[in-house]
């Protein structure tokens, strides 16, 4: 293989790539940019030597028209056209197939039809490549890129910023490092204000892969040359500046050949330029460009193997992760519904093969609910909470009825101890129900990272969601009960004989009756019972002993006035109101021991239900789901008359992995014609 072979492997690594529409290889090509007018089409037609390019004012080319061309030997087999006539050049577009075109006015044609069905009849551009292959003995293999003529101001129905959309599609192209920028200017103009080397030097700016091509060298003005200008004295560009001379749109309508064309311009440069006639003109251009490009290509292709083999990996991994067609119905939802199962389980216990980084999951999210956040929200249960000196003076008395009571009575301890114990019940369903939400989220962690494969088959997803959502669902009551049972079970008995609420009473009663003793050495030696006066005497006399003691003096007792029937009796109906005022010392000491009491058992309890409540939930909620899943789904899903409906894949899937398996192919024959040409040692 030579290195003139090079370009038709370029060639077709193109048509490899162009087979599955996608641009993702930068193949080495030569883009063509200039402004509007500045004889793009000319020199592209005059590399071809036919006409073939749309023609007209303003802007013409309205999408990208990647053009190959491709050299054949006179001798080849030659296509024969409609009328059977046969012809040594021909075309072909990607968009038609495999269709000929032999009358390059059809490909012209074709050309601007296919740029409105993209772009619209209104002048507006479109990023979406046209490709066409050019097969002729009059060629050389060569890749170009006809892009958008560079324009400033918007002309009929343009809209506004033409001049960005324009300017983005060219810098699309170019960026490209593969890519070689022919830079096309107009000789009658300033070569200092080229608005094509300008856009070059944005991507270019050493001016390596940047080739500049100065057109209609015939109509600079008289007593000018552009002598300065090919020599480079006036914009240096490293690959070099080639003069060509165009037809004029006179010529065009007079139906000038390109080949006549060529050869008026040879004769002008040996007029006007003799010196540099051998290094400028179409033929020169175009044999310049097939060595630039060729030793481009050169260049590009160690990159470029690498590149196909990166893609190749990831392609190939992204089908696997698809899946292969089904075949076998039964076998594959049996085996989807049992890997579903096992990783909804080995997400719970930890051992799941996706491990989350972000948030906690499954298993490590029960646990932080279990021991975080349920067992904070115990403790901050307060075990007087809600409970005041008075709501437990008012107990006391209560529970001993119209006898006064020496002792503090049991019953009131029991009523009091169980509304506090009561308000355990709240968090402990909310524990329930957090862990519920938990196992909810769990299904959508393994259908997302854990089994991609129900994406293919949304209908198989939905409905083992609706399975296990129902399971959980059937579970929750089921759990909720029997939390509810574990706090009704330790209010329904009081165990003060509990070891542990025995000993803080062994320590409170210490504490009392120290404090007792306290009290006693404290007090004044009793005055003899002979010496005291008679207590009802003594009420008498101040009007303290008796209930007109707590009426202010001068005050009479209600309906006991002057003529009263009522005199000197009691309104019953007057019950005493608590209210806040400083206890006496017994009932601040009944009151102290009530709420040592409840404190005390209140703690005992409230470790009880922080340990039962999780296990309660892991029995009834977690391990129960758990245990039953892959029966429950199998019981459920797997049914003959299901197969069909639950196994169709989404209606993308199919087109996604048919890309992705053309892609895959593609790659992999580019990398197979890559490594011909290592093999003959081509770099």
């Amino acid at each position: 293989m030579s290195m003139e072979a090079l370009i038709p492997v370029i060639n077709k690594l193109q048509d490899v790539f162009n087979t599955v529409g996608a641009d993702i290889i930068q193949l080495p090509q030569i883009a063509v940019v200039g402004t509007q007018s500045s004889g793009k089409s000319s020199v592209l037609e005059s590399l071809v030597g036919r006409d073939l390019l749309p023609r007209g004012t303003g802007i013409v080319t309205r999408r990208p028209l990647i053009l190959q061309l491709v050299h054949v030997d006179p001798g080849d087999t030659r296509k024969h056209d409609e009328a059977g006539r046969d012809t040594e050049e021909w075309g072909k577009f990607l968009h038609t197939k495999n269709k000929i075109y032999t009358d390059f006015d059809e490909i012209r044609q074709e050309i601007e039809n296919e740029t409105e069905r993209i772009s619209g009849n209104n002048k507006g551009i479109s990023d979406e490549p046209i490709h066409l292959k050019i097969f002729s003995p009059h060629v050389v293999n060569l890749t170009l890129v006809d892009l958008p003529g560079i324009t400033k101001v918007p002309v009929g129905d343009q809209p506004k910023d033409i001049e960005i959309q324009i300017r983005d599609l060219i810098l699309k192209h170019i960026s490209n490092p593969n890519c070689i920028i022919l830079a096309v200017t107009a000789a009658n103009t300033d070569m200092a204000t080229s608005e094509a080397l300008k856009v070059a030097r944005e991507v270019d700016p050493d001016g390596r892969r940047t080739l500049a091509v100065v057109t209609k060298l015939d109509l600079m003005d008289a007593g000018t040359d552009a002598m300065d200008v090919l020599m480079g004295r006036v914009i240096p560009v490293k690959l070099g500046i080639i003069g060509v001379v165009n037809r004029s749109q006179l010529d065009i309508n007079n139906k000038k050949s390109v080949a006549d064309a060529i050869r008026d311009e040879h004769a002008f440069l040996q007029k006007k330029y003799p010196s540099l006639a051998n290094r400028n003109g179409t033929k020169y251009l175009a044999r310049t460009l097939n060595r630039l490009l060729m030793h481009h290509i050169r260049d590009c292709l160690p990159e470029l193997k690498t590149r196909i083999n990166v893609l190749a990996a990831q392609y190939q991994s992204l089908l696997s992760s698809y899946g292969e067609p089904v075949e076998d119905q039964s076998a594959t939802l049996l085996q989807l519904i049992t890997k579903f199962a096992t990783e909804y389980c080995n997400t719970i216990e930890g051992t799941a093969k996706y491990i989350e980084t972000a948030e906690l999951c499954g298993g490590a999210r029960i646990c932080y609910i279990f021991h975080e956040t349920f067992g904070r929200t115990l403790e901050s249960v307060d075990p007087l909470g809600g409970l005041s000196t008075i709501d437990i003076l008012t107990a006391i008395r209560n529970a001993t009825g119209p006898r006064p009571s020496l002792f503090v009575p049991e019953v009131s301890f029991e009523l009091l101890v169980k509304k506090q114990v009561k308000r355990l019940e709240e968090p402990s369903l909310r524990c329930v129900e957090l862990v519920h939400e938990e196992m909810q989220r769990i299904i959508q962690h393994c259908s997302n990272y854990s089994t991609q494969e129900l994406q293919r088959f949304p209908k198989l997803h939905e409905a083992i969601v609706e399975v296990v959502t129902s399971l959980l669902r059937k579970r929750l009551p089921i759990t909720n009960e029997m939390v509810h049972n574990l706090v009704a079970i330790e209010l329904a008995y009081i165990n003060t004989k509990h070891p542990d609420f025995a000993d803080a009473c062994g320590v409170m009663n210490n504490n009392i009756e120290e404090q007792r003793r306290n009290r006693m050495r404290e007090m004044p030696a009793a005055v003899p019972r002979d010496k005291a006066p008679p207590a009802g005497v003594q009420g008498e006399q101040d009007g303290t002993g008796s209930w007109r003691g707590m009426l202010k003096k001068g005050e009479e007792a209600p309906g006991s006035g002057p003529g009263s029937p009522l005199k000197g009796a009691v309104n019953l109906l007057d019950v005493p109101v608590p209210v806040a005022r400083k206890l006496s010392s017994r009932e601040q000491r009944d009151c102290e021991v009530i709420e040592r009491l409840i404190k005390s058992y209140f703690l005992i309890v409230r470790k009880n239900i922080q340990d039962s409540v999780p296990k309660a939930v892991m029995h009834f909620l977690v391990n129960h789901v758990k245990d039953s899943l892959q029966s429950e789904l199998v019981g459920q899903l797997y049914k003959s008359g299901l197969l069909n409906d639950l196994l169709t894949e989404s209606e993308d899937m199919a087109q996604r992995r048919k890309e992705a398996a053309d892609m895959l192919q593609a790659l992999q024959r580019a990398s197979q014609v890559i490594a011909e040409i290592r093999e003959t040692h081509l770099w």
